[in-house]
């Protein structure tokens, strides 16, 4: 596309999202919305059934809790909660640069999205490597295939970690494209996704780091 005149930018005539190609056009189209576009309702029932998932798991990990005498079974150790809940809680604190990320998209500055979203990066990353190294740990005590304790817990927490993974991809997908194109009004819904999903997925943090450590609580 050729791009938004600034007369007919500034004269406000910039309605379609089709038309808004750069970031002040996109920014204002946005302002304008009656209703969320279609790529935020998309990603609203995405993240249902991510939620639906999570919750069937959760809800069959207290199932095999209220089936078993001893649980954790005898030879595991309870859960330590120290190291699981401050790195959860760190992650937790990354809703804030994506949430000013969301909002600096609203407004058209590049500059600002970049920097929240590369903030928030960074500190996912740094949960993922420690919760990775806390799996490892986890899995030279005892293996999943050996107890319903072992096999519930992993299989939770491993699906946890993927999500993370998923959103870290997706962090760096967003930073290649606004970096190199922009804040079109695809980018720009792209963000406001972004958002969204980590908002989802640090509320299922919470809840899974809490049924982990429901043992020793």
């Amino acid at each position: 596309m050729s791009g938004v005149s600034p007369r007919r930018l500034a004269s406000g005539r910039v309605t379609r999202s089709a038309q808004a190609d750069r970031a002040a056009a996109a920014a204002l189209v946005a302002r304008q919305r009656r209703s969320a576009p279609n790529g935020i309702w998309g990603m609203a029932l995405f993240l249902c059934s991510e939620i639906t998932i999570f919750g069937t798991m959760i809800s069959s990990y207290f199932y095999l809790e209220s089936d078993n005498k001893h649980w954790p079974p005898a030879g595991i150790k309870p859960p330590s909660v120290t190291l699981p809940l401050i790195a959860t809680g760190v992650l937790v604190l990354t809703i804030v640069p994506m949430f000013l990320a969301s909002r600096a998209a609203r407004r058209g500055a590049r500059p600002a999205v970049l920097g929240f979203v590369s903030l928030a990066l960074v500190v996912q990353c740094a949960y993922l490597a420690v919760q990775i190294l806390l799996f490892r740990h986890d899995l030279n005590q005892f293996r999943p295939q050996d107890t319903a304790y072992g096999s519930i817990y992993f299989t939770l927490l491993a699906t946890h970690h993927a999500h993370v993974l998923l959103g870290i991809l997706l962090d760096v997908v967003v930073l290649a494209y606004v970096a190199i194109r922009g804040l079109t009004n695809y980018w720009l819904t792209a963000v406001r996704n972004l958002a969204i999903y980590w908002y989802v997925v640090n509320v299922i943090a919470i809840v899974v780091v809490l049924t982990q450590l429901s043992p020793s609580l």
